[in-house]
């Protein structure tokens, strides 16, 4: 690897998704007034509807060109990017070993983490970034990846020490837990995981400490101070667009996704019941009128179960950050999804801002399209902060 004499830091994208990994590479700035140093060679994502996103964000700017595959990763040739990349990143899908799914260990998606070393090693990046949930770590996929670093694709790269980061650490306002694996060229000096800047429970006297004085962590209450900003709605606006061979609803901005649902009498009489920071525990022995009968807003099951998740028919918090956004965050019986203090679930919108997105951030696709696409990304707060991490390794070790 040769360092060249730009500061430009030429990034790869694999699993992109919608691209937050993306934009929180491009949100980095090195100080007031700076450009971000990093700049999108190219991009590959199976979803025909992720990849239109990715494509209408980041292929348009001249400063950030970028190819977009959209496509089976199997079927991407790396080869006209050989000598060029200094950064891969990507998240590969984790369905097979999320807690959410029915974690079976044979899933084919669970094996595309090789796909993602198979690049990196035709690549030769400078350093390279793998995201997935937490329980990442405990899969046999993991050990398989620490086996290929000792003997195998991997053997020219450190791999920086099994930790989870979670993204409220970095001010995000969202305590989403991820497993973050960042691996460094042997040219270069090792690279850990970065610092966490905020934290739930601050020291009052900072001074007692050896380590910086960290800021608390950032809660929801500004996002849901915007959101009267912008008109609530049911539907997305009639609108077509044509990207990557694909016909397309959108082009949407953030702003314009304020959208929910049509909820039935009995949820509704549900979200009612359910207080400020409250969930299903609160519904039971409740009852409401409906369509002229009596009716128990409670079920059997939610009664049957007083251990497990809390968060079922759950408030978010408004003094603290929201819960992970994952893709059915408009269904409040997925999870602590219900607006704070309105008796309706969160809009896209909310989420979308919760995941650090932009307003003016450009979105393909259908409502359920969109929703996967803001469940599925790296928060892009938390991607701002591993570009800041690694940029300042490369320029330390000269290696710009």
């Amino acid at each position: 690897m040769t360092a060249r004499a730009t500061a430009t830091i030429n990034v790869v994208d694999l699993f992109a998704g919608c691209g937050g990994f993306t934009q929180g590479f491009h949100s980095y700035k090195p100080g007031p007034g700076e450009a971000s140093p990093y700049r999108s060679l190219a991009a590959v994502e199976f979803d025909a509807a992720a990849a239109a996103t990715y494509a209408a964000n980041f292929s348009n700017d001249s400063s950030r060109i970028s190819h977009v595959f959209a496509g089976d990763i199997k079927r991407w040739d790396p080869s006209p990017y050989q000598g060029k990349t200094d950064v891969i990143l990507g998240g590969p899908p984790c369905q097979g070993f999320s807690g959410l799914g029915e974690e079976n260990p044979l899933d084919p998606r669970n094996k595309l983490w090789r796909e993602y070393v198979r690049v990196v090693a035709a690549l030769e990046p400078k350093i390279f970034v793998i995201e997935n949930v937490d329980r990442f770590f405990n899969s046999p996929e993991y050990r398989a990846l620490l086996a290929s670093n000792k003997r195998g694709l991997l053997r020219k790269y450190n791999l920086s020490s099994r930790n989870v980061l979670n993204a409220a650490d970095f001010g995000v306002p969202q305590a989403r837990k991820r497993a973050i694996v960042i691996a460094t060229h042997k040219d270069l000096p090792p690279l850990g995981n970065p610092i966490p800047t905020h934290e739930k429970d601050p020291a009052e006297d900072p001074m007692l400490f050896d380590t910086p004085a960290r800021l608390p962590w950032i809660s929801v209450e500004e996002i849901f101070r915007k959101s009267p900003e912008h008109p609530l709605t049911n539907m997305l606006p009639e609108r077509k667009t044509e990207l990557l061979g694909s016909v397309l609803p959108g082009i949407y901005l953030t702003s314009e996704l304020h959208i929910g649902r049509n909820p039935t009498a009995l949820s509704l009489a549900r979200y009612r019941a359910i207080p400020a920071g409250g969930n299903r525990k609160d519904l039971r022995g409740k009852t409401a009128m409906i369509d002229g009968e009596i009716v128990s807003l409670s079920t059997e099951s939610w009664d049957r179960h007083n251990s497990g998740t809390g968060d079922v028919m759950g408030r978010l918090r408004l003094t603290a950050p929201s819960v992970t956004i994952r893709t059915e965050f408009f269904k409040p019986e997925k999870g602590r999804y219900l607006h704070p203090t309105l008796d309706r679930p969160i809009t896209h919108y909310e989420a979308a801002l919760i995941q650090g997105f932009p307003e003016d951030f450009k979105w393909c696709g259908t409502k359920l399209q969109i929703a996967r696409q803001i469940g599925n990304a790296v928060p892009v707060g938390l991607a701002e902060s591993l570009a800041s991490h690694i940029h300042k390794h490369l320029v330390e070790c000269n290696a710009l």
